[in-house]
């Protein structure tokens, strides 16, 4: 999950602070800030995206890019989250890794690109990935407290500032409303664990949980092909690492376990502003949480009392007071 934030004073002075961590002036286009959050609308569409095609089930809520063959980013460009959700057809049924905010009608777009039967896995529970759950009858987790916690619903009152006017690029669909919008309940029918592979023919897709962001994260990974989908674990922007479900310990060990993994990967498709990142990038996550966690980079103040690490195509926001760790 990720949303917007306002600057701290320190964005006034962005030079300045650009040194503080590790980048100079001249890397303003390249580098992942939570400022950029405020003017998002201005940066659609993502470059990103240019190297698909549009498909033809996209709609005014959802776009729809076949990334690679059977595999379908089903996008929200319109709302501040940016949340890629991932329908992974095989030749005998299809998996839909996340659901996202529940603002548009998911199943109708799964609906249009597959008739296979669809199991639903998330990529960890936070509101933006769970939203079109109640829509489907088989939903694996590894359901942890957290997850279990989260599949009763949220009501809309916690969830207001996600569909107010400044989280929008555009109006909301028919029939969704500030007072109404809300994530619905919906039942777990199974439970995964690490290591399960679903074969969905033709393809295999192995569970890997990634505690950190939430107890509850999982990645998949495609071992054949070389993929691997990393929820919020890893994205291309600001990684929201100060919820207070948040375990940097854990964190620091999944990073690392994802990192392991690179020299086999071809690609990384993250869950939030773009489709499909170098996984070299998670390598250098790695290599700066470690620095991050040692307390050998200076932070960037922003809002709420949380600081901002800054590097070259994300960013780490964290609690002010909980971003050093022993280094053992």
């Amino acid at each position: 999950m990720k949303k917007f934030l306002l600057a701290g004073p320190c964005f006034g002075v962005l030079a300045g602070c650009m040194s503080a961590a590790d980048l100079s002036a001249s890397d303003s286009a390249s580098y992942a800030s939570a400022a950029d959050l405020q003017s998002f609308c201005s940066r659609l569409p993502r470059s990103a995206y240019a190297d698909y095609q549009k498909h033809e089930a996209s709609g005014d809520w959802f776009e729809v890019y076949e990334i690679e063959p059977g595999i379908w980013a089903i996008y929200e460009p319109f709302q501040w989250q940016e949340v890629i959700s991932y329908l992974i057809v095989g030749s005998e049924s299809a998996v839909l890794f996340d659901t996202g905010n529940g603002i548009g009608n998911i199943r109708s777009i799964v609906d249009q690109l597959t008739d296979r039967p669809v199991r639903v896995l998330n990529s960890h529970s936070h509101f933006d990935h769970i939203g079109g759950n109640y829509q489907f009858d088989e939903v694996l987790s590894v359901a942890t407290e957290f997850s279990v916690s989260r599949s009763r619903g949220i009501k809309s009152d916690e969830l207001l500032l996600e569909v107010s006017p400044e989280a929008l690029c555009k109006n909301l669909p028919v029939g969704v409303t500030e007072e109404n919008h809300e994530t619905r309940p919906f039942s777990i029918s199974g439970t995964i664990a690490d290591g399960d592979v679903l074969d969905i023919g033709g393809r295999n897709l192995e569970v890997l949980q990634v505690p950190g962001h939430t107890d509850d994260a999982i990645a998949l990974l495609d071992r054949d092909a070389g993929f691997l989908w990393s929820g919020d674990s890893f994205y291309e922007g600001p990684i929201w690492l100060f919820f207070p479900e948040t375990d940097l310990v854990a964190y620091q060990k999944s990073v690392a376990r994802l990192a392991s993994l690179v020299p086999g990967l071809k690609a990384v498709f993250p869950a939030h502003n773009t489709p499909r990142a170098d996984p070299a990038l998670l390598t250098q996550l790695r290599e700066n949480l470690d620095r991050v966690l040692a307390g050998n980079v200076v932070p960037v103040p922003v809002s709420d009392g949380n600081v901002e690490f800054r590097f070259e195509g994300f960013s780490l926001l964290m609690r002010e007071n909980y971003y050093r760790l022993d280094a053992d």
